[in-house]
């Protein structure tokens, strides 16, 4: 299937906080803009794929959506793998073309935590909150301090990944959160769960975003501008929950990526720009092991000196990802890949002819990996 499917259309909302607006709302927004990046008409559109909103969920949701869309897809519904279902629905979409399924996809999303509620990333976890494991934080905290613990990881390791993220999304119109940072101002922010800083942590953020699947076939056909071909795709779920896991430092990440490089018919060392799940700096760096960029435990020196950074040897979330640009899943991250196979992002880097996305839902739980080319 390598470069047989495209991205051919991407669109988003605002990001940040979007009173007023509601999920439906947003996700028609970015899907019509989505289809004008395409060229292409909603009428061609005949699949259907959405996130399920992670802050309040709703029963039929993507058959609400479809509605307010004026559609009635061939293939429709909302998918649940936390932040990895982007990716995993571009990989469906792709499957169900091939399938005869369906011709023209759209993928979406939309959440507002920001002006809604942010309950799910707050809640107790379960029978062990009696000692004090309350939110989504306090897992990624308990496998960053095991990282640091196993292979001597240094905080301002961990640094040189929120100083790329954030300064790249500091020179992005649309981000966010437009603060660049230092290394000593990273190191004196305050601890929310030890140990993760306050800028180890994403963003909480209103916001939607789409993109259009297509077969490379089609794309010609319907004169679609700019398509971007898919490479490769795989998933890998972890699963357990953290309390549960006999290794805390490795997931499967290992195995979404080794389905997409075999697909993509690609090594980590053909890879010219990442876009990495850094909902915590810790998951970005296990995500650069388990892909095989450095080996298991280097992650802290393999960032050091600005190597993820604009101009650095392997650029991570060039449009800030969600520790800049936003807080939303995942789908931006697909976006900016794009954005850098059409030479179109504004920290585009020269030359690149090969981008590689992670997508990342819970604790470290699910995993999805897109590799696009040109």
């Amino acid at each position: 299937m390598r470069g047989k499917y495209v991205v051919a259309g991407i669109g988003h909302t605002e990001f940040g906080r979007l009173p007023g607006r509601g999920t439906v709302s947003m996700n028609v927004e970015a899907c019509r803009n989505a289809l004008a990046d395409a060229g292409i008409d909603k009428s061609v559109v005949d699949a259907l794929f959405v996130k399920v909103p992670t802050s309040r969920y709703e029963a039929m949701y993507g058959q609400k959506l479809a509605e307010a869309m004026r559609m009635q897809p061939k293939v429709g519904g909302v998918w649940d793998q936390g932040g990895a279902t982007n990716i995993s629905m571009i990989s469906f979409a792709c499957m169900s073309i091939d399938a005869g399924q369906c011709d023209v996809a759209i993928v979406c999303l939309a959440d507002d935590p920001k002006t809604g509620t942010r309950q799910a990333y707050e809640k107790a976890g379960g029978d062990d909150a009696v000692y004090g494991w309350f939110s989504v934080a306090a897992g990624y905290a308990m496998i960053m301090q095991r990282h640091m613990a196993e292979f001597g990881t240094k905080p301002a390791q961990f640094g040189e990944i929120a100083l790329a993220c954030r300064n790249h999304g500091a020179n992005n119109p649309k981000a966010h959160l437009r603060l660049p940072l230092t290394l000593d101002q990273y190191m004196a922010s305050p601890y929310v769960i030890e140990p993760l800083r306050r800028d180890d942590i994403c963003l909480v953020s209103d916001g939607a975003a789409a993109v259009v699947v297509m077969s490379a076939r089609r794309a010609r056909e319907l004169n679609v501008p700019a398509p971007v071909p898919i490479l490769g795709f795989g998933q890998g779920h972890t699963s357990w929950d953290v309390v549960q896991r006999p290794v805390l430092t490795t997931t499967a990440a290992k195995t979404s990526a080794e389905t997409a490089f075999r697909m993509a018919g690609l090594t980590p060392q053909d890879i010219d720009v990442a876009q990495i799940y850094d909902c915590y700096t810790i998951a970005v760096m296990m995500t650069l092991e388990d892909y095989g960029f450095c080996k298991k435990g280097e992650g802290g020196r393999f960032v050091e000196g600005g190597r993820v950074a604009s101009g650095g040897d392997l650029p991570i979330n060039t449009s800030g990802g969600l520790l800049s640009e936003t807080g939303m899943p995942g789908l931006q991250l697909v976006m900016e890949g794009v954005r850098q196979m059409r030479g179109a992002s504004v920290n585009q880097v020269k030359g690149a002819k090969t981008c590689i996305v992670s997508n990342q839902g819970g604790v470290m739980t699910t995993h999805s990996t897109l590799i696009l080319g040109q």
